[in-house]
């Protein structure tokens, strides 16, 4: 299987546990390896028949926008059921980087991977 990836796009949202971090939005870096067959796309040179990314950045924006999770697990398990659903992606990888969360640590975050690939 071929893959599309967006490495280190950076959405605003409201995430975490404590009472603070309820009331402000908060810089989440992803990254996605997305499985998707290249192949009809390259054919031709057809863009309708590829993986758009702006069409999946525009749909990561929204998400993040309406989010209001505790949890970055959370965030990207929602996250990817629906850029699975709304694009018809049979698998993939994702990242969801908190930057800033440990003092000590570059960041934190969890990586998941859903689907056949």
């Amino acid at each position: 299987m071929d893959t599309v990836f967006i490495e280190g796009l950076e959405v605003d949202t409201v995430i975490g546990a404590y009472d603070w971090e309820r009331g402000i939005r908060q810089c989440l870096r992803l990254d996605l390896t997305l499985g998707w067959d290249i192949r009809p796309a390259a054919a031709n040179d057809e863009l309708d028949k590829a993986l758009d990314y702006a069409k999946v950045a525009a749909a990561i924006d929204r998400f993040a926008e309406a989010a209001h999770f505790e949890l970055v697990e959370t965030f990207a398990e929602r996250l990817a059921a629906d850029l699975m659903a709304e694009f018809g992606i049979a698998w993939l990888r994702l990242r969801v980087t908190k930057p800033g969360a440990n003092a000590r640590a570059r960041a934190l975050g969890v990586e998941i991977e859903r689907g056949c690939r």
